[in-house]
């Protein structure tokens, strides 16, 4: 549905608001630096513990952005314990990571008993037998990279996993990132006219 931007036109967005939607995205995103000199420069309270958890969570996402699930995982249970546990969908994307690394680098044998013991459990439920058949499918191929499932070996997969990951994790600690999450649209959208304003003018 289209929207009237009209509609949103005098919508008042103050400096509180501005200021909470810019540092969750530079927390959201892991900007360590960037978010110690906004935070020198507005004067905003410094979240506790941040700087550190922003750290362990920037190795999180890296991990799991260049396929290490395993080591991902191993430091998200010491994060957020039972994180994991609790969130199968995102057990089960990680684990799947490290299957499609294993039939990356060929190592087929090794793949299949991770399979058996890791991924196959999860086929207790309905709503994973089809992943786990497209996973699984990927052995059947000598060049998996050209497999219909060639998808699931991509750098976009990997981003969506760490993605989904780095954000549940906020969630759990209730981080400023979900701020932005929780705004109402109109005051987004007003936001983002006042942004679009300025970036208008300094060209």
């Amino acid at each position: 549905m289209d929207v009237d931007p009209r509609q949103y036109e005098y919508v008042a967005v103050n400096d509180n608001d501005i200021h909470n939607i810019v540092m969750s995205y530079l927390v959201h995103n892991c900007f360590k630096e960037t978010v110690e000199s906004f935070i020198a420069c507005t004067g905003m309270k410094q979240p506790s513990n941040y700087l550190e958890d922003m750290e362990k969570r920037k190795r999180i996402f890296q991990f799991a952005l260049e396929g290490n699930a395993l080591k991902s995982i191993e430091l998200t249970e010491q994060l957020a314990t039972n994180l994991l546990e609790k969130n199968k969908d995102l057990n089960f994307d990680l684990l799947s990571l490290h299957f499609v690394e294993l039939v990356c680098s060929r190592k087929c044998t090794e793949a299949l008993e991770f399979a058996q013991t890791k991924l196959t459990p999860f086929g207790k439920e309905q709503k994973y037998v089809e992943k786990l058949e497209d996973f699984m499918a990927l052995l059947a191929y000598e060049e998996p990279e050209k497999s219909p499932m060639f998808n699931l070996l991509s750098l976009e997969y990997r981003q969506h996993v760490a993605e989904n990951l780095n954000r549940a994790i906020l969630g759990l600690f209730n981080s400023y990132s979900y701020y932005f999450a929780r705004l109402p649209f109109s005051m987004l959208y007003r936001f983002f006219l006042c942004l679009s304003a300025v970036y208008c003018h300094s060209i």
